[in-house]
């Protein structure tokens, strides 16, 4: 798990502003119905899954890059689970602007699109250029992505606080984490996945329920 942190967001977001609101969102306690269904969230998988799996991840951290694919297929052959995204870009400039870049693709259907071609970037410490060329190889329309970026800009900005509030009320620590049903995880390969996902579907029909 990547455990640095660099709060500072693009556009007029401070970072002690984002970092203060976080705060007070933690103070409040943890709002779980918010967490699990925030309708600016993208989400995928099984939108009816017996399970839920809440992803926090930055688009720099290797940890995450390696996990994607592993939960892509536990999600694909599952088919009962739920996934939910929390883009949450903590470690450098850049990933701001890669959240941004996945989270305006989604007016146009395309965040899995990018969420994946920005995942399968190697290395850390990728700058913005390089997300930008490589989300238009991926056959993006960029007009439209920086059109949807400039009007839904103080939607973004609204989900990325809110994400990093949410983080920040559970505790989290950083890059990648995962809740899966009732628990909390971090780097997992397939079989980790699967063995979670059985044991919350065991503590789910023990009736020890996450609130839904």
């Amino acid at each position: 798990m990547h455990r640095r942190f660099f709060l500072t967001l693009a556009g007029t977001v401070t970072a002690s502003a984002f970092i203060g609101m976080a705060a007070s969102t933690r103070a409040q306690g943890v709002d779980v119905t918010a967490i699990l269904h925030d309708p600016e969230a993208p989400e995928t998988g099984n939108p009816k899954g017996d399970v839920t799996i809440v992803v926090f991840t930055d688009y720099n951290c290797p940890f995450c890059k390696k996990s994607t694919p592993d939960l892509d297929r536990i999600v694909r052959d599952d088919g009962r689970v739920r996934l939910v995204y929390k883009d949450w870009p903590i470690l450098t400039e850049a990933s701001v602007y890669g959240a941004q870049l996945a989270l305006a693709a989604k007016y146009q259907g395309k965040y899995d699109l990018v969420h994946h071609t920005l995942m399968a970037i190697p290395g850390r410490q990728i700058p913005k250029q390089k997300m930008l060329e490589a989300v238009k190889r991926a056959g993006i329309d960029t007009a439209r992505l920086q059109a949807d970026l400039q009007a839904n800009d103080d939607k973004i900005m609204a989900l990325l606080r809110r994400n990093m509030a949410q983080a920040e009320s559970l505790g989290l620590q950083g890059t990648p984490t995962y809740l899966i049903g009732p628990f909390r995880t971090s780097t997992l390969d397939y079989a980790g996945f699967k063995e979670a996902l059985a044991e919350a579907r065991r503590r789910q029909a023990a009736g020890d329920r996450v609130a839904e």
